[in-house]
């Protein structure tokens, strides 16, 4: 009999490693991460920070074209913490749920 959890995410997630900035209800300071995976539904990321679950995050980047929405776009989302995971190092794995996406104007970097 196989252990496999059935997936319950709505959209199929790209792998994808594309560099986020991450804002907390715990902390107002952004902080840095980097994407494992994203879909217009949720997003794992790995951040040095420790962010507790069911916190609400806000989560700005530059959507991959992979997505399905366009070329590469600007993005801030409001997400909601599903999960935690201890990573390698200082590093930390959050799993949340993309509860808003809104598609921004070109951002100068």
């Amino acid at each position: 009999m196989s252990d496999l959890k059935p997936d319950k995410r709505a959209s199929s997630r790209i792998l994808v490693n594309v560099p986020v900035k991450v804002r907390s209800q715990e902390s107002p300071d952004q902080a840095a991460a980097m994407t494992r995976d994203l879909s217009t539904g949720g997003v794992f990321l790995y951040t040095d920070r420790r962010i507790t679950a069911g916190s609400k995050l806000e989560i700005v980047l530059i959507l991959p074209s992979e997505l399905g929405l366009g070329e590469k776009q600007w993005a801030c989302c409001q997400a909601s913490v599903v999960r935690v995971e201890d990573g390698e190092g200082h590093q930390f794995g959050v799993a949340a749920t993309i509860d808003r996406l809104d598609l921004l104007p070109e951002i100068p970097t």
